[in-house]
């Protein structure tokens, strides 16, 4: 399901950019000073907002960028910060969904060449080396 609905939004706004499409879906990309954190989606009155830590390089901005639309487009109703530190609800299988929808936006349409690794994909489009077993 990530790889269809990440898919499915890279083609109609034309675009792998999760910042563009973000924007287009009214979803407001905001910045600050998260500690150990990389990032979070949530939504308030009907706002929604991803938080995106500004120590990051770019690059990884905008894989987290990439993750936390996978939240809000997968997952809108689901606070899993909330979760992790108030249940004993596993957020592993939302976490991997995130994850996934994040790596097949990046790559929608854009093919390994010949004699490349894993690695060496990832690395030209620009998504961290651990989210190698999601390719």
């Amino acid at each position: 399901m990530p790889y269809s609905v990440s898919a499915g939004l890279v083609d109609k706004h034309k675009t792998n950019n999760p910042f563009d499409i973000a924007s287009k879906k009214n979803i407001m990309v905001i910045y600050g000073d998260l500690g150990d954190t990389l990032g979070f989606f949530f939504s308030e009155r009907r706002i929604r907002f991803i938080h995106i830590n500004n120590e990051l390089e770019y690059m990884l901005q905008r894989f987290v960028c990439a993750h936390e639309l996978g939240h809000a487009v997968l997952h809108p109703k689901i606070n899993t910060p909330f979760m992790q530190k108030n249940t004993f609800y596993s957020v592993d299988r939302i976490e991997k969904e995130a994850n996934t929808f994040a790596v097949c936006m990046l790559t929608h349409n854009v093919q390994p060449f010949d004699s490349e690794t894993k690695e060496q994909y990832c690395l030209r489009n620009n998504i961290p080396i651990e989210m190698v077993s999601y390719l």
